[in-house]
């Protein structure tokens, strides 16, 4: 059986008869009839009592009403449910990000929360290097990222440029000065995140290039834990710029230049290169797009490597 013929058979029970229900669905009596009779067939149990003119039904008849008006009602509901992700009353995104590249999805969450109040975002806390296979077997739609991935399967637009700012607090003697070369930091005590990263690689090649003592006495779990014990007074830290601006911003860190430590970072905005994405994807696109065109840098939105 199909839904067509448990309409026509609602039919016939609600207007009480087969000539009223074909026109009601604008078919004639026959076709509604033979509808009746495949349908009877199909069950193997008939479905009215054939003495009666008023579509009177049969014990069989009754029990396949309860469940032809609970199939409709879920088509119903699935279709109301459909039109409502298509117009972003309804829907989930599921966004992969690591600790530091959260914070820049906060003020783009914002204006999407703003625009689309009814989607329910999960922003999901993951290593960076496992995000592209989180994206290939599905378990999130997006993913932002510090490094162009490899597979090819997996495309990417650059949507934030960051630069690693070295901190120090303000009673911190270097505090004073407005740029030190990387040689003054030889005898500084370095609070490092212990989680090894492309960044992490870099730092310590640029220290050993200019042939400069690296000292890494603490490593901290968390970039958060790196700046509050920095702004305590324990040694000094290079973090991305996105981490500290509050922090430098209040006073309780201060950034001081230092020429050889120029990096620049680009976050990537990830996502599966073949297959469609849901509707909830499609609007925060255009989000991103939106806020990149009205705040300019460091925000945009171009392909990655443009």
């Amino acid at each position: 059986m199909d839904l067509s013929q448990l309409e026509t058979f609602l039919a016939v029970v609600e207007e009480r008869g087969f000539s009223r229900a074909a026109s009601r669905l604008h078919r004639t009596q026959p076709a509604v009839s033979l509808a009746i009779r495949k349908l009877e067939d199909e069950i193997g149990e008939p479905l009215f009592e054939r003495s009666s003119r008023e579509g009177t039904l049969t014990a069989s008849g009754e029990l396949l009403r309860n469940y032809a008006e609970r199939l409709l009602g879920l088509r119903r509901e699935a279709t109301s449910a459909l039109e409502q992700l298509r117009s972003l009353e309804r829907g989930r995104l599921h966004i992969a990000a690591n600790e530091y590249t959260c914070l820049y999805l906060l003020p783009v969450l914002d204006e999407f929360r703003r625009l689309c109040p009814h989607v329910s975002v999960m922003v999901e806390r993951a290593l960076a290097s496992r995000i592209p296979d989180q994206l290939m077997d599905r378990s999130v739609e997006l993913g932002v990222v510090t490094f162009a991935p490899q597979d090819a399967a997996i495309e990417a637009v650059s949507v934030y440029t960051d630069s690693v700012v070295f901190v120090v607090n303000p009673r911190h003697p270097l505090a004073r000065e407005k740029e030190v070369s990387i040689r003054q930091l030889g005898a500084e005590s370095f609070i490092a995140h212990n989680v090894v990263s492309p960044l992490r690689r870099r730092v310590i090649a640029l220290f050993e290039q200019h042939q400069t003592p690296l000292n890494m006495y603490v490593e901290l779990p968390s970039l958060e834990a790196i700046k509050r014990f920095v702004a305590m007074g324990n040694g000094v830290a290079l973090v991305p710029g996105l981490t500290v601006q509050q922090e430098l911003a209040r006073g309780e860190l201060v950034q001081v230049a230092v020429p050889e430590l120029k990096i620049e970072r680009q976050l990537l905005l990830a996502r599966r290169r073949q297959g469609s994405l849901s509707y909830a994807a499609q609007a925060f696109l255009k989000v991103l797009e939106a806020v990149a065109e009205e705040r300019g840098a460091p925000f945009c939105y171009r392909p990655a490597g443009s």
